[in-house]
């Protein structure tokens, strides 16, 4: 019977974080609008962890990476004390679109000048609606 470890360690390591990133002084983290941890991937041997990271204002997103890279060992050794785990992974911090790409298309979805229109070869097709 496959257990779900990495899973529940995924998650208990992006819960923390986002607490832990709340807490850091950096500016170039502290003062933009929200930062979001997406998900977490980690090795099976837990030695490395991508973390992807989303942020409200893209034109602050590669400042707010630098921010997450430069403080990575405080935010490691925090995780450290909060998991201990055997080994506290690595952090590697990445840039993740899904939330913009979600808000787009949820925007597509509600314009109907967006939509296709009906296809009308369709057009004498007549639906049983008793079904």
């Amino acid at each position: 019977m496959p257990s779900n470890r990495i899973g529940r360690i995924n998650e208990e390591i992006q819960r923390e974080l986002a607490s832990q990133i709340r807490r850091l002084k950096d500016p170039r983290v502290s003062q933009v609008g929200m930062v979001s941890i997406v998900r977490v991937d980690t090795t099976g041997d837990l030695r490395y962890a991508r973390v992807f990271v989303s942020v409200l204002d893209k034109n602050q997103e590669k400042d707010v990476l630098k921010g997450l890279k430069s403080a990575a060992g405080f935010l490691r050794r925090e995780l450290g004390h909060a998991l201990q785990l055997r080994y506290t992974p690595e952090l590697q911090f990445i840039a993740d679109d899904s939330i913009a790409y979600g808000a787009h298309i949820l925007e597509v979805l509600r314009d109907p000048n967006k939509v296709k229109p009906e296809n009308p070869a369709n057009a004498d097709i007549i639906l049983d609606e008793e079904g």
